[in-house]
C-alpha cells in the first residue's frame, strides 16, 4: 500500500498552524517515519518527519472539537 508522505511544512501549510506546532504534535506518533540525524560537533540533532496521510487525519480527528 502506498500512503501520501507529507513534510511538517506541508501539514502546516494545509491546516494554516505554525510547523513548531506540527513537529510536537508528530514527533512521537505511531506511524510517524522520523529520519534523523547528528552534526559532527555539538549536540544539535536533525530529524525529518514524513507524516503519512491516514496519521494526519487520525491526529487532527482527535483534536477536533466537534460542534455541539
Amino acid at each position: 500500500m502506498h500512503e501520501k508522505l507529507y513534510r511538517v511544512w506541508e501539514v502546516a501549510t494545509l491546516y494554516s498552524i505554525k510547523s513548531d506546532l506540527v513537529r510536537r504534535l508528530f514527533i512521537d506518533e505511531p506511524g510517524v517515519i522520523v529520519i534523523q540525524k547528528h552534526r559532527r560537533r555539538g549536540p544539535r540533532i536533525y530529524r525529518t518527519l514524513l507524516i503519512p496521510e491516514s496519521v494526519m487525519h487520525r491526529v487532527f480527528a482527535r483534536m477536533t472539537v466537534g460542534a455541539a
